[in-house]
């Protein structure tokens, strides 16, 4: 009787142990506000892209600092998503820098057979974002290089501006 007893306080112990540990954790640290899941529409002044009107890119900001977007083109050629980093560059103010695969069609012949689209190069975007005062939009400017499958510069590169939402619940 007394082992079980000994047992039980021991475990009431262990128990008020855990429990002062779990409330003495410290608070989570508030999240970078660019961090999230954005919506944008882009509209290119120059450049390869300046024709279209409708342009729009989503945009995943992880706290590590790296981050995803897609865009309604990117079936048109067929491109993955562009992967990149952002940093803070002062107050409301963020750098993003990304990159995504450019593709070509096989020649006429391959591409009839099942070849389809090819590497053909790679986007560079840099983009300098300003965050609303709220935090739930964000306008930015961007700059596009365009390069070839050796790194070379190709025609296409251009500048544009952005405005974004933050989509949420």
């Amino acid at each position: 009787m007394m082992t079980r007893r000994f047992g039980r306080a021991r475990l009431a112990a262990f128990i008020a142990i855990l429990l002062a540990a779990g409330c003495t954790a410290a608070p989570p640290t508030p999240q970078a506000p660019l961090v999230g899941s954005w919506r944008s529409s882009v509209q290119f002044d120059t450049g390869a892209l300046a024709g279209i009107k409708d342009l729009e890119f989503l945009y995943v900001f992880n706290a590590g600092g790296t981050l995803t977007e897609s865009s309604n083109y990117d079936g048109a050629p067929p491109v993955p998503p562009a992967y990149g980093v952002w940093r803070s560059a002062g107050p409301n103010t963020f750098e993003a820098k990304y990159e995504f695969f450019t593709t070509a069609p096989s020649g006429s012949d391959a591409f009839k057979s099942g070849a389809g689209w090819l590497p053909s190069g790679r986007g560079v975007l840099t983009e300098r974002i300003t965050l609303s005062a709220d935090g739930q939009t964000f306008t930015s400017t961007i700059r596009c290089e365009m390069f070839g499958s050796h790194g070379e510069p190709v025609e296409g590169s251009g500048e544009a501006k952005g405005r974004a939402e933050r989509i949420r619940f």
